[in-house]
């Protein structure tokens, strides 16, 4: 018996520069993606252009230009830094020899290898329905040439092969159960809120430490690498504030720039977990050169999932990685810190605790025929510190706030 290893896909990936986005940072991005899908890149090409040609992408003494170099370096892939329209990909592939994918398929594709939940894998099946219908006309000949690489991940490949009608059938399917899990998550919010438990969402650009934040704030050992998309699946661990109130911390999946919007509607149910969040922690990597436009893409995401902003708190992660210093000052809605350190972790817990705040911190003296008042604060509130003497019990306790009234006349 021999044992092949499974040859690693050699990618090149191309990009086109309108100018309206950087392109050489996308590209960069596109190359995290690859190697995060499985991929090596081999190469970079670019062309400047006013928009892209409606019928080749790039033009076509280019197309010609790409297609010699993957002959002469045994590319696997070509990956486009954007959206085929399906004529687009057809005629890319008369040209090129080797197999076409576009950004949008290869971030579908990450997706698919990492969706563990059932729900997970219905929404990254939705999502690939959803786009792949429309690129029929471009996708046969690309699909066989793959032979199950980057891009056919996942439940895609048969569905390619089944005429429009059945595939229309699948994504109503596929729409009905993850509705029913949407009518299950508005039951679980419910109860929650009847409990009055508070729930904190992080959200933000993929990789920035979001994971690694929850793992350190929570004492649990969530998958955290330095690689985009570690998580997929949103994951809910249980937080106790100092003051004795216990949250929801929730990880969520991470953002990229032109996020395709088949992911942002295919997750709309998992991303509901930031929108009703009592607290939502906007977390970026301020050791990266591009932070500001990666805030940039969160926030229009939040806004666009019609996320309150008044209960947005931006946290700059990764400051140990800064060279000559904190380029931010955090203020009222801001803090910054270090998840792999631990630096500023106690400000952000505060910061928390501020903001979700059930209870307030009281000294109070009571008389002993008033020690049932002990006891009612323990049921909502936390008791410090207990001390007795011919006075009365002195007590230093976090109060519910509704049930301050019942303690008022006795605050020192």
């Amino acid at each position: 018996m021999i044992e092949l290893e499974k040859r690693v896909q050699r990618c090149l990936l191309v990009g086109v520069d309108t100018a309206e986005y950087d392109c050489e940072s996308s590209l960069d991005e596109l190359k995290m993606l690859c190697e995060t899908a499985g991929g090596e890149v081999v190469g970079f090409a670019s062309q400047k252009r006013d928009a892209p040609d409606k019928t080749t992408c790039v033009g076509i003494g280019k197309l010609k230009e790409i297609a010699l170099f993957c002959d002469v370096n045994e590319v696997d892939l070509v990956i486009f830094d954007l959206e085929l329209s399906a004529v687009q990909l057809k005629n890319i592939e008369n040209v090129i020899s080797c197999a076409i994918i576009d950004r949008t398929m290869l971030i579908l594709d990450i997706f698919a290898g990492r969706a563990n939940t059932a729900e997970g894998k219905l929404q990254v099946e939705l999502a690939q329905l959803k786009y792949r219908l429309p690129h029929l006309l471009g996708k046969g000949s690309a699909l066989s040439r793959l032979g199950g690489g980057i891009g056919t991940r996942g439940p895609g490949e048969s569905k390619l092969e089944s005429d429009r009608r059945h595939i229309h059938r699948q994504i109503d399917s596929l729409e009905r159960e993850l509705e029913k899990v949407k009518k299950r998550r508005e039951t679980t919010r419910r109860a929650r809120k009847e409990n009055e438990i508070s729930t904190v969402a992080l959200v933000g650009y993929t990789n920035v430490g979001k994971s690694t934040i929850l793992n350190k704030l929570t004492g649990s050992d969530v998958l955290s690498k330095d690689m985009l998309f570690a998580t997929l699946d949103p994951t809910t661990r249980s937080l106790t504030l100092e003051n004795g109130q216990t949250v929801l911390l929730t990880d969520t999946v991470g953002f990229v720039s032109r996020l395709p919007h088949q992911l942002v509607s295919a997750f709309k149910s998992t991303l509901e977990e930031a929108v009703y969040a009592d607290l939502i922690l906007n977390v970026c990597d301020i050791s990266s050169e591009d932070y500001e436009n990666q805030l940039a893409v969160s926030n229009k995401i939040l806004t666009e999932l019609g996320c309150d902003e008044n209960k947005i708190i931006t946290v700059y992660n990764k400051c140990d990685k800064l060279v000559g210093g904190i380029g931010v000052l955090a203020d009222n809605k801001s803090v910054v810190i270090s998840a792999h350190s631990g630096f500023g972790l106690d400000n952000l817990l505060k910061r928390i605790e501020d903001e979700l705040c059930s209870t307030v911190k009281l000294n109070l003296l009571f008389p002993y025929d008033k020690m049932d008042l002990i006891a009612k604060i323990r049921k909502n509130g936390n008791v410090v510190s207990q001390e007795y003497s011919e006075n009365g019990v002195s007590v230093a306790a976090y109060v519910s706030k509704k049930e301050i009234y019942l303690v008022e006349k006795y605050i020192i």
